[in-house]
């Protein structure tokens, strides 16, 4: 790994208060491309209802862009993060974050794609700022969260308990999609997994960071390892094969897979890159171009 992409992790990770706040007094819709000059993106997911658009969680705001690149804000100016969408239910999304004036939001829900948002529970200790979160594919009554701690949610998020202590300098979560008390955590150190609900931890990467790790519902895992690439494996197996370009210096930070077509995949890069594949990673294009 050289020393650029080790900075370009580290920078990508100091989620910085004072970057881009302009967008908040300009216009509700922006060229894709245009976003990474304005905002900082905190996560991505395929609009289940309408899988030709990409929902783009941001530092001021869920934009939903169209096919061709434009991307309106959705819903009010606020930083979302922890942003994921429930495994199952198309209208349902999950955030944590900070409202635009000042503190925390708690653990967060929308059950119209994004529009509009209510606090379902501070979690423990709150008000939370979940800046890495999961659903379980399994079990989508158990949410993952880091604040203070690894916190686990039984009951969608109403009520929160410490599971156990967050893995050394974390950087994502995903939950398994075969069962619940198995979790995966992306780490500047490598790739983890523990199979009872955070208890205890195991490598399956060392040696080299690992910025994003998702599992999808229908159990396609992938991690970008720096130094090596995207990799993507069935869950099952775990036998982790190199996928599509080779990315040079870029540090990848979310994906999202089309839940109706797993060859459709969208990625973010920590320069606020959106690039997209139609053939299941192969190859890779700027999204709206």
């Amino acid at each position: 790994m050289t020393k650029r992409s080790r900075s370009a992790l580290l920078g990508a990770l100091a989620c910085s208060a004072a970057v881009a706040v302009g967008l908040v007094a300009r216009a509700e819709s922006v060229p894709v491309s245009q976003l990474k000059q304005q905002t900082h993106i905190h996560g991505l997911a395929v609009e289940r209802e309408d899988p030709e658009y990409l929902l783009i969680a941001t530092h001021h705001g869920l934009f939903r862009a169209d096919p061709g690149g434009e991307a309106e804000r959705i819903s009010v100016v606020q930083d979302f993060m922890g942003f994921t969408a429930h495994p199952s239910d198309p209208g349902t999304l999950y955030a944590s974050g900070h409202p635009a004036d000042g503190g925390n939001l708690g653990f967060i829900a929308s059950t119209d794609g994004g529009a509009n948002w209510k606090q379902v529970s501070a979690g423990e200790g709150g008000p939370v700022d979940f800046h890495q979160m999961t659903v379980s594919p399994a079990d989508p009554m158990t949410v993952y969260g880091a604040f203070g701690g690894l916190q686990v949610s039984r009951d969608g998020g109403k009520t929160w308990s410490v599971a156990g202590p967050l893995p050394q300098r974390l950087i994502d979560l995903a939950a398994s999609a075969r069962d619940s008390d198995t979790l995966y955590a992306a780490t500047e150190s490598g790739l983890l997994i523990s199979k009872d609900a955070g208890g205890t931890w195991k490598a399956v990467v060392e040696g080299s960071p690992v910025s994003l790790v998702e599992v999808t519902p229908e159990g396609a895992f992938y991690a970008f390892v720096l130094g090596k690439g995207l990799v993507h494996s069935a869950e099952e197996q775990l036998d982790l094969a190199l996928v599509g370009a080779d990315w040079g210096d870029r540090v990848l930070l979310h994906l999202a897979v089309d839940p109706t077509d797993e060859e459709r995949i969208f990625v973010a890069s920590h320069e606020g890159d959106i690039l997209a594949s139609e053939d299941g990673g192969a190859n890779w294009r700027e999204f709206g171009r």
